[in-house]
């Protein structure tokens, strides 16, 4: 893999081979990471060569894409590595640079992407129901999730629109290896492209389907965009003949999808790229000794097959033979050797290969050193320059003078060392160079045969004699250089004599400049103790301005983690209280459901009463029914203001469940009493009574379906179940008796008939009971007997209640009427209340003729030709008649 990696990143301008790339990859499977890859990347001298920076990126990204996974989390340690890389080269105005400041840019956002979101693997291939699963539900994260796929796409675009500005896209330009080496890392961005582009539309139908389009505008824009210049890309690409024999790029529609238009996404298609299969490269040999081990093998298994086949030769093999066998084996072992020889050399020559790189990594590490010491160098000067010129201070600018050549002395000296480093590197450098170049001469050596040898010993012979010659040359011309440089000491010894007669004139000078060089000394020594001082202040100061930094960045992380729980604690607050707003809505609703169906429950059971043959004796007063309809119709208004302030905030359905309640109740009483009136009516009438009570349950059954689905609850009306309940109100006042044709004092002699004859009734009900009670006790016994006494006995309680309720209603009509007719007189009252009046009499008849029935039922029960069914047929007929009566009774 190391040697892969080697021939793959280089310094040539020419595309990274598929071999070596493919080596690399396999490598990261079988180590399950990249640590191999890394470990030699870093010591790449990426910032000699812009080519060998961009072929690295090249190769990073194939091992991104197609490596094992965890490479991903290898490349997550070296980020800071990568973003060097690219800051380096932005900054210089290279034509590889500007590529691979981009290419880092990419390699960063596709690496913090899919650490972010371990749902995409970096080859970008996932299924729809994937990506469903990661955008989720959430509008924001789906919104969250489209801008950083659009920021993924835009740094591949910039990619590639970079690369083809620096090159002349016609066919004939792309065969070039030059523009190959650019062109190449484009074939993994269209790779990505394609699959970014489709998850891209996929979210944006999405977030159409969720938030309104004018919401979305930006991000309309920004995806036209993007598709112009992808849709351009790939058009320019398809025709280059370098990429028509590697891949096969695919076409994009003429218009981008229409995101406002839901059912466009059953029109986009989404686009794949396929990568044509090669026939495979020639391999280099990767191991040279089972070539060997098949060439020894080969003899011995052609002698085996001659044995089986004519047995063993007899007798003692000749010289000759032996002399043979013994030669091959020598020649066995001298090419195992040399296998053996050349598989070290090959292993020394990777270990030295490693070595250099590592050392040219120092290098340029000292080289960045020095640069910098340079630049520090260089700033200290500017300072001491800054400081003579502001010498109108003396003090102050002797003592800065002072630390400015300090420092400069301090700089010189370590860029000397750093200098003698420098220079120490480099002959470890040649050095190795020189290891390198005789381990590979002595492998040469090894494999030459003897004629080369003695072509190399005729060149040799022939250089020797021409360096001889030269240096015959070079000697000549040294004899004619001593003789000028002798003529050159003549007239220097001349120039000497002068300068020491001079030199004694400068000497009482030098005298004189002495003593004023003493005088500046002693300054020089005040000026250092004041320097000294002026340090010492300094340090503390910034010992006390580190001491505030670190106290204020302290807080500021402090603070920085209150607000982080603080807008947890918000976030989860804020999720709790929109859980239960949604759990309070449903269970309001859940609440009016089930009151729905037990209003439906109730009106079914009304209007089965309809149909029932056990509810053809129960009667009603056209009075009373028209009453249970009026009041029904009330509860309509109650019921639509209800079903108003329900629509208006579903968190409150208690106005909407009481208002159900109450209509069930009073619908189903008006459809029961509407029953039981047309049993008392004319044919023609009765009919359409009954057909009028089915229609309102109907009606009022279909209203509460309504209520029972949320997309159409909003829509319910209750104007069908009005125009019901005004069916049954015209009908009822179509049945009620004219009262002018009763007299005044008809009217009242006929309430106080019906009242006594209820009483009546009722005594004559009560006797027979006890006779019957009587007649049961001296024909049966046992069980027979305490059966028929608790139902006697029941029978006697029901009669005892009714007769004190018709007691009670009586003096209850008497007080009334004493009350409210004033100076009338009784049959006046009553005809001024005929309406009231017909109701008392409708309902004694009901009451009277519910205690008949009863003892009737009971007496064949005992006697075991009635059902105890009829027996509580007739008890609910009794309830019914009685609480007519108690209606009745009230004005």
């Amino acid at each position: 893999q190391a040697i892969s990696i080697s021939k793959a990143i280089n310094t040539q301008e020419a595309p990274v081979k598929e071999k070596h790339a493919r080596r690399i990859i396999l490598g990261t499977h079988h180590e399950k990471g990249a640590f191999t890859f890394w470990s030699y990347a870093i010591g790449l001298p990426l910032a000699s060569s812009a080519i060998l920076s961009w072929k690295f990126c090249h190769v990073l990204h194939k091992v991104l894409r197609d490596g094992h996974p965890n490479v991903l989390q290898d490349c997550q340690r070296y980020r800071s590595n990568i973003r060097e890389t690219g800051d380096l080269w932005g900054h210089l105005h290279d034509r590889y640079g500007q590529l691979v400041s981009i290419y880092t840019r990419l390699l960063l956002t596709k690496i913090s992407f899919h650490a972010k979101h371990p749902e995409f693997p970096p080859g970008l291939e996932v299924s729809d129901e994937v990506l469903e699963k990661t955008a989720g539900t959430d509008v924001n994260n789906i919104f969250q999730l489209t801008v950083e796929l659009f920021d993924y796409l835009d740094w591949e675009l910039k990619l590639s629109e970079s690369v083809f500005r620096q090159l002349n896209t016609s066919m004939a330009v792309s065969q070039m290896s030059a523009v190959q080496c650019r062109l190449a890392p484009l074939i993994q961005v269209i790779q990505d492209c394609s699959h970014l582009y489709h998850y891209a539309v996929k979210l944006m139908f999405k977030l159409h389907s969720c938030l309104p389009a004018d919401t979305l505008q930006g991000h309309r824009d920004r995806f036209h965009e993007q598709f112009r210049s992808l849709k351009n890309f790939f058009k320019k690409a398809s025709d280059m003949l370098y990429f028509k024999r590697l891949i096969q790029i695919p076409r994009l529609p003429e218009s981008p999808p229409n995101f406002l238009r839901a059912s466009a996404l059953a029109e986009h298609v989404k686009p794949v790229v396929v990568i044509p299969e090669e026939a495979p490269e020639d391999e280099e040999p990767e191991n040279l000794i089972e070539i060997s081990t098949a060439s020894t093998t080969e003899p011995q298994i052609t002698s085996d097959i001659f044995e089986q086949t004519f047995g063993p030769p007899n007798g003692i093999r000749d010289d000759r033979d032996a002399q043979i066998e013994s030669l091959k084996k020598e020649v066995d072992m001298l090419r195992a050797e040399m296998e053996k020889i050349k598989l070290e050399a090959q292993r020394y020559i990777t270990q030295l290969k490693a070595q250099v790189n590592s050392l040219e990594g120092e290098v340029e590490e000292q080289r960045k050193q020095k640069q910098k010491a340079l630049v520090d160098n260089e700033q200290l000067r500017d300072e001491l320059e800054r400081l003579q010129r502001a010498k109108q201070d003396s003090d102050r600018s002797q003592r800065l003078c002072a630390e400015a050549e300090k420092k400069a002395n301090a700089t010189e000296i370590r860029y000397t060392k750093l200098k003698e480093k420098h220079s120490e590197l480099i002959n470890t450098h040649a050095e190795l160079l020189r290891k390198n170049a005789d381990t590979a001469k002595q492998l040469t050596v090894t494999q030459q045969s003897q004629e080369e040898v003695a072509r190399v010993k005729e060149q040799l012979a022939f250089q020797v004699e021409q360096v001889k010659r030269e240096a015959e040359m070079k000697l000549e011309d040294q004899s004619v250089q001593m003789e000028q440089l002798r003529q050159e000491l003549d007239t220097r010894r001349d120039e000497l004599d002068q300068a020491q007669r001079s030199l004694s004139h400068a000497k009482q000078a030098g005298a004189e400049l002495s003593a004023q060089v003493e005088a500046l000394h002693a300054e020089k020594e005040v000026l250092r103790r004041s320097v000294s001082e002026k340090e010492c202040e300094l340090l503390s100061a910034r010992g006390l301005v580190e001491e505030k930094e670190l106290q204020l960045s302290q807080e500021a992380d402090k603070a920085t983690r209150e607000i982080r729980e603080l807008q947890g604690r918000l976030l989860e607050k804020s999720n709790q209280e929109q859980s239960l707003q949604q759990k309070l809505l449903d269970e309001q609703f859940g609440i009016l459901q089930e009151t729905v169906r037990e209003a439906e429950d109730i009106l079914r059971d009304a209007v089965a009463k309809l149909d029932d043959p056990l509810h053809v004796r129960c009667t009603s007063s056209p009075d009373y029914l028209l009453s249970r309809a009026q009041a029904a119709l009330e509860s309509t208004d109650t019921l639509e203001n209800g079903h108003a302030q329900y629509v208006a905030s579903m968190a409150d359905a208690a106005g909407l469940v009481g208002a159900l309640a109450l209509f069930a109740h009073l619908t189903a009483d008006t459809i029961v009493n509407g029953s039981a009136t047309s049993h008392l009516a004319p044919t023609d009438h009765a009919d359409q009574l009954t057909e009028t009570c089915r229609d309102c349950g109907q009606r009022s059954l279909d209203y509460l379906g309504e209520l029972k689905d949320k997309q159409t609850l909003a829509r319910a009306e209750l104007g069908d179940v009005r125009q019901a309940l005004r069916g049954v109100l015209q009908l009822a006042q179509e049945l009620r008796p004219k009262s002018l044709d009763i007299k005044q004092e008809e009217l009242g002699d006929m309430v106080e008939k019906e009242m006594a004859s209820t009483s009546e009734a009722i005594e004559d009900a009560v006797r027979r009971i006890e006779e019957m009670m009587s007649q049961a006790r001296n024909k049966s016994s046992g069980v027979k007997l305490e059966v028929n006494e608790r139902i006697l006995n029941s029978c006697t309680d029901l009669m005892k209640a009714i007769r004190l309720l018709v007691m009670t209603s009586t003096n209850l009509q008497k007080e009334i009427v004493e009350s409210g007719r004033g100076a009338a007189t009784t049959q006046e009252f009553y005809a001024k209340n005929s309406r009231w009046t017909e109701g008392l009499i409708s309902a004694s008849k009901a009451v009277g003729w519910g205690a008949t029935q009863l003892v009737e039922s009971a007496d064949r029960v005992v006697l075991h030709t009635g059902k105890y069914e009829e027996l509580i047929v007739c008890s609910h007929e009794i309830a019914a008649s009685t609480a007519q009566l108690v209606a009745a009774s009230k004005v």
